[in-house]
């Protein structure tokens, strides 16, 4: 660790990797909630939090395990998964009044067509005003889980061991994994379904 005068001893979350208290200012300087997106090795999650005085509110949340209380039955990780988390997490702050927010993706990389960018591709799609380049979104046929259904397919014609290894833990008594884009397009209905006008607030 550096010494003398001058040194300043950085904020603990920025000595652990944890902040970048730079981009936190410029976020919360512009006025609008944060569009929180946060992956992990089982499951992603997306929050939209308001800045408060007195600390950190969050307005409204979602967790890919959610997914299957509308119909979702395959992995919680994956890109269609995590597009359908920023959809209900937007779908759900919609209700509540919010209609706008900024991104935050922690200190994760930018990585264009990644999970992060394809649940803030849900968001928007939703109806969630988000400032973020096309560029950044995953193909239509990424989020729908086409790309997945056809290895799925492939493996289990082809190479039905290495299927087994790779997705007997999700297959079995779950779902046809071949199905995934209906089965994408029957959540997205689901949760449409529940958050229009009328519907459930939580």
């Amino acid at each position: 660790m550096a010494h003398g005068p001058r040194y300043k001893v950085p904020f603990r979350r920025r000595r652990e990797s944890k902040t970048d208290y730079h981009a936190r200012r410029r976020m919360v300087g512009s006025g609008r909630p944060r569009l929180v997106v946060r992956k992990t090795s089982t499951r992603v999650i997306v929050q939209i939090i308001e800045a408060l005085p007195e600390g950190d509110r969050c307005i409204a949340a979602a967790d890919s395990r959610q997914l299957s209380e509308f119909g979702w039955r395959a992995g919680v990780k994956n890109i269609p998964a995590a597009y359908l988390t920023g959809f209900l997490a937007a779908s759900r702050v919609l209700k509540l009044g919010t209609n706008a927010a900024i991104v935050d993706i922690g200190l994760s990389q930018p990585i264009p067509g990644s999970r992060i960018f394809s649940a803030v591709k849900g968001a928007i799609d939703a109806g969630l005003e988000v400032p973020c380049s096309d560029k950044m979104f995953p193909k239509e046929k990424h989020l729908r889980g086409e790309h997945i259904a056809s290895y799925a397919k492939d493996l289990s014609e082809n190479q039905p061991s290495t299927f087994q290894r790779q997705f007997g833990k999700v297959s079995k008594g779950r779902t046809d994994l071949t199905q995934l884009p209906s089965m994408y397009d029957t959540t997205k209905k689901n949760i449409t379904a529940k958050y229009t006008r009328g519907g459930s607030k939580e």
